[in-house]
């Protein structure tokens, strides 16, 4: 594995998914080698915790291929995963269900709240290159101010993705 402090520079990879129960598996695991090969490892199981929900999301609720894209910038890594459903869900209003509840469904948005130093989402209607769908982002290792989490972000005004 190369863990070469001198590949310091921000990178970026995007990884295309089918529709397909798969996709989340791949995902994670594309995600464990990106962030092992740059030496983000202390993150590597958060992300791909959050990754996989987001991308099992778009499995179910949309019925169109989705894409997973990482990038880093400075300390901090942001993924974005888009898929072809414009429906954005209700961000204002994600929370973690009652830990006492048995619930098998419905919990990833509130555990990318909880997990992610920030995150948001918003729809993709008439783009000028014909891509339509929604946008769903997290960032991790991002100095956030006594430990208060951002999010989340509704607009296309908040961090590029």
């Amino acid at each position: 594995m190369s863990h070469d402090p001198e590949l310091t520079d921000d990178w970026e990879y995007t990884l295309q998914v089918p529709p397909d129960p798969m996709a989340p598996c791949i995902a994670r695991r594309t995600l464990r080698t990106i962030f092992e090969e740059h030496g983000f490892l202390e993150l590597a199981d958060t992300a791909e915790l959050l990754t996989s929900e987001l991308v099992t999301n778009a499995y179910r609720y949309s019925d169109g291929p989705a894409s997973v894209r990482v990038k880093r910038e400075g300390d901090r890594v942001r993924v974005a995963v888009w898929d072809t459903n414009p429906r954005l869900p209700a961000l204002d209003t994600v929370s973690l269900p009652d830990a006492e509840t048995e619930a098998e469904q419905g919990r990833g948005l509130g555990l990318v709240q909880w997990c992610a130093d920030s995150w948001g989402g918003f729809a993709l209607r008439d783009q000028p290159q014909g891509l339509v769908g929604k946008l769903i982002w997290f960032e991790l290792g991002a100095e956030v101010d006594a430990g208060v989490r951002q999010g989340p972000s509704r607009s296309g005004k908040g961090p590029v993705v």
